[in-house]
């Protein structure tokens, strides 16, 4: 053999080489097919293609061991809206009456897709472009509606977790500064904030001291710099916490996974120990029956349900591409399911808890302010002593007391009760009291703990804990973002890493304006809803309708070592899409129906008011939606018309040394240009390496001419680690 063919160089050399098949055929010596790998390129001088990929994929990084994977799986999925959003809705759905829908939606639509975002995730090892550009092409845009909605998202996520960071730097004091309202000195007159005293010291705190917020999201009011600074605290840690992809993030995993459970456990037996926690525990716990036949609150869990677990955002499947393909993810998916409905169980145990001790200091607070107020009607002969009950002691009023002294009065002066201003203070009332999101958090949640004794300290350990759930989410949020551009455009990974997190702080200096709060709520409430519902219902589909349920089905038997359970089959054929279907319906027609608006703080009045967006806010949304959803449109319309190559039209083989498949060197001489050329692809090929060939549904050798004409290769060859027979 000549010392300058192209064999003889390979021989002496490990560096990548790509040849024609006509020389392979030629020179290349039979190899056992068990250690031989066969690449499927794209065309010549265009980008790097399957080839490449499947050869970064041997290198590709891994999770250290399974135990970080979970770690970060349930870092990602259990969030700021396990302890707020989901103990509100309880609250406001119907107690447990609401864990119903949840559970039922949960089992038919969470954990399915949950387990198929995983299983594609594992066994293509790309993000989710290369994912979805792989099961279908014509949808490969999933992947960049995933990654925009990611950014999204990101974008206020982090604001939020700016937020809890200047809350704990602040909770370093004795008082809290958000215990008392403070007080203007004019001279020798000492005079308490107006906007305080109308309001309360925690709800003033939020407003004015942290957040100083305008009257509507029309009034900018300039950047509030304290928030500007926490946010830049936050985008630092998150960068410094992604910038080597998992195996940097992999090892903060084990503390911001883990931290939130000590806290929530250290909460949960201070929260039981206190008066009245067993109060609110029951108030949770009493179902409304009637509220499980409101379409609105399955509306509600449905959203919550895909929201909780992470579904539609790529992070899911960017942190299972890093998993060995012999990984059960099956048993994954039913594990962080399980232990995010926990979580939210937990926390919401944990805040009722808290707030059942709240209200009744509340209560009390309501019965000591409403005693003096008879107390002067008795002293002016507005009131008659004759109606109070002669065992009331007012210095030492009970509940119970005032409770009866308080019917008394209401019956005797019923046509003259309104305008003694009384008031029943009801614990019942003050349980009903649904704090939303923030408010959950910020107000009530911080408000209770100014009564627990060493308040700082748990004040500390709340904030903190938000931080670390806020951070979990994000890291699997920033995956979603990097993994599927790196592996996409191959852009370097650091570089790409930290240009990400500086163009997110200047773009969320959006958020840290006066106006701030109310731009959070559209992007949290309106922005990613609809788009998210749009892209898990095409994955679905994408899966079960065009790749087909039982070919996927087959690989996953492939992969796992067994064969999922016939309820996958039609959850994901049948169930899912039209549910999902269902939801994306009542979403659209929720938008149309209620216009979008937000909770606007009103200074003058100390008080809040729900406003609608104005028009300029109603386009910025529409126009949000739009781009989210938009690639989805253009990449389809793009390959459909051939306008934007799926990657398989020209083809290449590309190897390392000794690494062939014998089957190759077998093919007929009249065989190559069949096994070149193509006609019209319909999918792209694999980038994923040989794990276990096996035959089609039809019985047919991978390597024998296929009849079926939408065949990768038309009525070419199928190889055994095409996608026709490894997914």
């Amino acid at each position: 053999m000549p010392k300058n063919s192209k064999v003889t160089q390979r021989e002496h050399s490990s560096e990548h080489v790509t040849e024609s098949v006509a020389d392979l055929l030629a020179l290349e010596e039979p190899v056992d097919y068990k250690q031989s790998v066969l690449n499927v390129a794209g065309g010549a001088g265009g980008k790097p293609g399957a080839a490449e990929e499947e050869l970064d994929a041997e290198d590709r990084p891994a999770w250290n061991s399974k135990l970080q994977y979970i770690l970060a799986q349930i870092g990602f999925s259990v969030g700021l809206g396990n302890i707020w959003r989901f103990p509100y809705l309880c609250q406001k759905n119907g107690g447990g009456a609401y864990l119903v829908p949840y559970l039922v939606l949960l089992l038919i639509i969470g954990i399915p897709l949950f387990f198929l975002e995983l299983a594609v995730g594992q066994r293509i090892r790309r993000g989710s472009i290369g994912v979805w550009h792989y099961v279908c092409p014509r949808l490969g845009g999933i992947g960049f509606s995933s990654c925009i909605v990611c950014l999204f998202v990101g974008l206020y996520y982090n604001v939020i977790i700016g937020w809890s960071i200047f809350y704990f730097f602040k909770s370093f004091q004795y008082p809290l500064p958000w215990s008392e309202c403070p007080v203007i000195r004019n001279g020798t007159v000492a005079v308490v904030e107006a906007e305080c005293e109308k309001s309360s010291a925690t709800t003033y705190f939020w407003y004015r001291e942290a957040l100083d917020i305008s009257n509507s999201i029309s009034e900018s009011g300039g950047l509030n710099w304290k928030m500007t600074l926490c946010l830049l605290v936050a985008w630092t840690i998150v960068g410094m916490a992604v910038v080597k992809g998992i195996q940097s993030s992999g090892k903060v995993m084990y503390f911001s996974s883990l931290f939130p459970y000590v806290v929530l456990a250290c909460f949960l037996v201070r929260g039981l120990l206190l008066r009245g926690a067993v109060d609110g525990i029951l108030h949770m716990f009493t179902p409304k029956l009637d509220k499980m036949l409101d379409p609105q609150v399955w509306r509600e869990a449905a959203t919550q349900v895909f929201f909780a677990l992470g579904l539609g955002f790529g992070g899911v499947i960017a942190f299972s591409s890093y998993n060995k393909q012999d990984n059960n993810c099956h048993f994954d998916a039913a594990l962080v399911s399980f232990i995010n409905f926990f979580t939210s169980v937990l926390a919401t145990l944990v805040v009722f808890a808290v707030l059942g001790f709240k209200a009744n200091i509340m209560n009390e607070k309501c019965v000591v302010e409403n005693a003096e107020k008879i107390l002067g009607y008795l002293h002016s002969n507005v009131l008659s002593r004759d109606l109070i009950p002669p065992h009331v002691n007012f210095s030492h009023l009970t509940t119970k007391d005032y409770t009866e002294m308080y019917k008394v009065i209401m019956t005797v002066k019923e046509d003259h009760f309104s305008a003694l201003g009384l008031d029943p203070c009801l614990l019942e009332d003050e349980l009903n009291k649904s704090v939303q999101g923030t408010g959950l958090a910020f107000i009530a949640f911080t408000e209770a703990m100014t009564h627990f004794p060493a308040s700082p300290f748990w004040s500390v350990m709340f904030f903190l804990m938000l931080i670390n759930l806020g951070l979990g989410s994000m890291i699997g949020t920033m995956a979603g973002i990097t993994t599927p551009i790196i592996d996409t455009f191959k852009v370097p990974k650091e570089m790409f890493t930290v240009g990400c997190c500086v163009f997110a702080f200047f773009v969320g200096m959006l958020f840290v304006q006066r106006s701030g709060n109310y731009f959070v709520t559209m992007f949290d409430d309106y922005s990613a809803t609809l788009p998210l519902t749009v892209i898990v219902i095409l994955e679905n589909i994408a899966v079960a309708w065009i790749y087909g349920t039982k070919k996927f089905m087959q690989e996953l038997t492939e992969m796992l070592g067994f064969r999922p359970y016939r309820f996958y089959f039609y959850m994901w054929k049948f169930v899912s899409p039209l549910c999902m279907a269902v939801l994306t319906t009542a979403s659209i027609i929720q938008l149309g129906v209620t216009p979008p608006g937000y909770s606007a703080w009103i200074k003058e009045e100390a008080a809040e008011r729900y406003l609608y967006f104005p028009n300029w806010a109603m386009a910025l949304l529409v126009t949000l939606i739009v781009v989210a959803t938009l690639p989805i449109p253009v990449v389809f319309i793009l390959r459909h018309f051939h306008l934007l190559s799926d990657g398989s039209n020209t083809l290449s083989v590309s190897y390392k040394k000794g690494r062939m498949m014998k089957d190759i060197s077998n093919l007929e001489e009249n065989d190559e240009t069949r096994f070149i050329l193509s006609k019209v692809p319909s999918e792209a090929p694999s980038p994923m390496p040989t794990h276990r060939s096996y035959l089609g549904p039809g019985g047919t050798s991978p390597l024998e001419p296929s009849n079926n004409p939408n065949g990768r290769y038309g009525s070419g060859y199928l190889l055994a680690s095409t996608p026709e027979s490894e997914l």
